[in-house]
């Protein structure tokens, strides 16, 4: 069963509001024959095309494999939210990691949309880059938690660029009551992701990095040298950087023991009248909520309310996408009841246990770097940018990240499945009640 197509035209983009906004690139050709490199990259979302780049600026040679398009994954149809964390508060990471490897964490953050924002600045990509992320809190007792964190990171952090938010101030924001609070983080961003991630494949193409589309690998053999297999062609490297995210499937068991594919899915309703596009995000920035299942909104270049929510677990994405995330949209914003849905569209991220990213070394001259739980923009950006350092013999920072704990999901792979199916249960019924 193939997760890669179940759900799509193989080899085409989706039928989603950002491929209809997106000046799509001509076809990459497929590797035929032969090919030598310093590296081989496997996969061409936000890092393998960000590690594809920054190796090619480095002086190495690189040949990129995607199985489908450039862009084709999570990569070109995520929620486009570039924040500037973890996907987990510095208290938290204190206490799992300890305050000075949380503080490494904490710079990288930084350095990760810092990264995102260097890269379209320097390759003139126009993927309509937007300022600022609301992180809006579900719960009362989650009021005091967000404060607690703008302070901490003031304090003992020296750093401004997290606000807190009261409850009136919210309902101001984003058109709804039914928030507490929220931290808005101002260094973070938004953008249209597949027009982020053909600029990068049209930057990387230009520095000479040998791009191949629709050139599935089948086959990874190690030794000094690494040799790649597709169906009708090899590569043989010095290095290799697995970039699969969610769709590593059985290439390298070490990690998908670790990193968990979830489907997700988005919504793009008709152009909103300005008063409305405005009552619902007065500052035009991204939204996302504190449930274990995140909701996530954001208004589009041409108004539309672009709003991404709840998941299925498996190889299908749901029947009616459409309806299916319509529901949550309309518990937060009644007032779009009337309001025309365009476009319904899914795509399959990674999640770890822990929900922090999963870096590795797969063996000496082979790593990988994936599970961003839905941060993909920036920290995937991040991890290329990284990787290309270890690849070039700097892996200090690589393994700042490779060093957090990410433990295997129970059970093997017969019973990963349903052990996650019945956590994300949990967590959704504690979200409800």
């Amino acid at each position: 069963m193939d997760f890669l197509t179940a759900n799509d035209r193989d080899g085409a983009y989706p039928q989603s509001y950002y491929a209809a906004t997106a000046p799509l690139l001509p076809p990459f050709p497929a590797l035929k024959g032969e090919r030598t490199a310093d590296v081989c990259i496997v996969g061409a979302g936000f890092s393998g095309l960000s590690a594809a780049i920054h190796c090619a600026e480095r002086g190495l040679s690189v040949v990129l494999l995607d199985a489908q398009r450039v862009g084709w994954g999570a990569s070109g149809r995520n929620g486009g939210q570039a924040g500037s964390d973890q996907r987990s508060d510095q208290q938290t990471l204190e206490k799992l990691l300890g305050k000075d490897h949380a503080r490494r964490l904490f710079e990288l953050g930084l350095e990760s949309i810092a990264t995102v924002k260097d890269l379209i600045k320097r390759h003139n990509i126009d993927c309509q880059l937007k300022p600022g992320i609301l992180l809006v809190d579900h719960k009362p007792d989650h009021t005091e938690y967000s404060r607690a964190t703008v302070d901490h990171l003031n304090t003992h952090y020296n750093y401004d660029g997290m606000t807190f938010v009261d409850r009136d101030g919210v309902g101001d924001m984003i058109g709804t009551d039914i928030y507490y609070s929220a931290i808005l983080d101002k260094a973070g961003a938004h953008l249209h992701p597949l027009r982020y991630a053909l600029g990068l494949a049209k930057a990387a193409a230009a520095t000479g990095v040998q791009i191949f589309e629709r050139s599935r690998v089948t086959k990874i053999n190690h030794g000094a040298k690494v040799r790649i297999e597709t169906a009708q062609g090899s590569v043989t490297a010095d290095h290799v950087l697995l970039a699969c995210n969610g769709y590593i499937g059985d290439l390298e068991k070490t990690v998908s023991a670790r990193v968990m594919p979830i489907n997700n899915f988005i919504i793009a309703t008709e152009p909103l009248p300005d008063d409305l596009a405005r009552e619902l995000i007065r500052d035009d920035v991204a939204v996302a909520d504190s449930k274990f299942v995140v909701n996530y909104w954001r208004l589009s270049d041409d108004k539309r309310l672009l709003f991404g929510g709840r998941e299925s677990y498996g190889y299908r994405f749901a029947d009616d996408i459409k309806s299916y995330v319509r529901k949550p949209m309309l518990a937060i914003y009644p007032q779009l009841k009337d309001i025309r849905i365009d476009y319904g569209w899914g795509g399959t991220l990674a999640i770890t246990r822990s929900r922090l990213p999963h870096f590795m070394r797969v063996a000496p001259n082979v790593l990988s770097v994936s599970g961003y739980a839905g941060h993909g923009v920036s920290l995937a950006t991040l991890a290329g940018k990284l990787a290309s350092e270890a690849i070039a013999g700097q892996a200090e920072r690589f393994d700042t990240m490779a060093t957090i704990p990410t433990s295997p999901f129970p059970g093997g792979k017969l019973l990963r499945w349903p052990a996650l199916v019945a956590g994300m249960l949990w967590y959704g019924m504690r979200d409800r009640f």
